[in-house]
């Protein structure tokens, strides 16, 4: 096996904080497979880990995110062989060029989808799932609002909604951005004017759901584009998180429900994860949501690919691909 490789922090703070280290994987462990990656995804929770909003343990190998070969497998593990094509989203480790993972967290990949398809979707893709799908019941003809539409999980979020019939208003950072969504009605405009141009859109009403990965920044306008009884999805924070809100503020704005979901809650027993990799899969296949990759970066110009992804330069997924040994 060539040196396995992988990218660490030590400490947190900027992009500057990360490194690399060679290092040489254990063999898997009872109920473990150690997989060579192909291909890394970016996610903007990398950028919380590495900054410190999420506090984790140190040093600490960053990503969430991968998918390649199996290379070998532990006593005790069924159904997965060395050379199945799969990956894996959940836990540490994946900026790496091996991973080891527990078997009951890995995912077979469908023949038919690449495994860069895979690293760009699995992750964003089985939020959308759960968004669309498991957050509320949402039916033809009910109306969203989506931030961050030409984003990670906003460009998978937006067709999986259309297809189930909602109208979808999305709103994106820049007008580059905006021009790539294929939505009811796509926006770019300063949040404070937000909530009116929605007001219009829908005749005075607001839409029925929010759902809303930029945090800080969007709260006040979202909060103020929901209809009476709405739904706010807050599911991310990449403007910096949300002010303490006061319950009182969501009566006084039409006895609105607020929810703060994550992926991981909803892929926790191995059943919820086939369950929800399914849906994604199967729409996957049916060219109903589509990887849109817009940037690839070697993974060992990751700082760099942080950067873009902080600064709002990033269309789409992002892929780290392992450059070498």
């Amino acid at each position: 096996m060539a040196q396995a490789w992988r990218m660490v922090i030590r400490e947190t703070g900027g992009p500057e904080v990360i490194e690399r280290e060679d290092f040489h994987p254990a063999p898997p462990a009872k109920g473990e497979v150690l997989i060579a990656q192909d291909a890394i995804g970016l996610n903007f929770i990398d950028t919380y880990h590495r900054s410190g909003l999420y506090s984790t343990p140190l040093p600490l190998t960053l990503g969430v995110e991968g998918a390649g070969y199996v290379a070998a497998v532990g006593p005790g593990v069924e159904g997965l062989a060395v050379g199945d094509k799969v990956g894996a989203a959940g836990g540490f480790g994946a900026y790496a060029s091996h991973r080891t993972v527990a078997a009951d967290r890995v995912i077979k990949i469908p023949a038919e989808i690449g495994t860069d398809e895979a690293a760009a979707m699995m992750l964003k893709g089985m939020t959308a799932c759960f968004l669309a799908e498991d957050t509320l019941p949402l039916q033809s003809g009910q109306v969203a609002l989506v931030h961050a539409a030409a984003g990670g999980v906003g460009s998978v979020l937006v067709p999986w909604l259309r297809d189930k019939g909602v109208a979808v208003i999305a709103h994106s950072g820049s007008a580059e951005k905006a021009a790539q969504v294929e939505a009811d009605h796509s926006l770019h405009c300063p949040f404070t004017d937000l909530a009116g141009q929605v007001r219009e859109l829908t005749e005075g009403n607001g839409v029925d759901v929010v759902y809303d990965g930029v945090g800080r920044d969007s709260w006040t306008a979202s909060l103020a584009s929901l209809k009476r009884r709405g739904m706010m999805v807050s599911y991310g924070n990449a403007s910096g998180p949300v002010s303490p809100i006061s319950l009182l503020e969501l009566s006084r704005a039409g006895s609105l429900y607020v929810t703060r979901p994550t992926l991981f809650d909803y892929i926790a027993t191995r059943e919820e994860l086939d369950h929800v990799s399914a849906r994604l899969f199967d729409r996957m296949r049916r060219g109903i949501v589509r990887p849109h990759i817009g940037q690839r970066y070697a993974l060992s110009d990751v700082a760099e690919a942080h950067r873009a992804l902080e600064g709002r330069r990033a269309i789409g997924s992002t892929i780290l691909v392992p450059d070498g040994d």
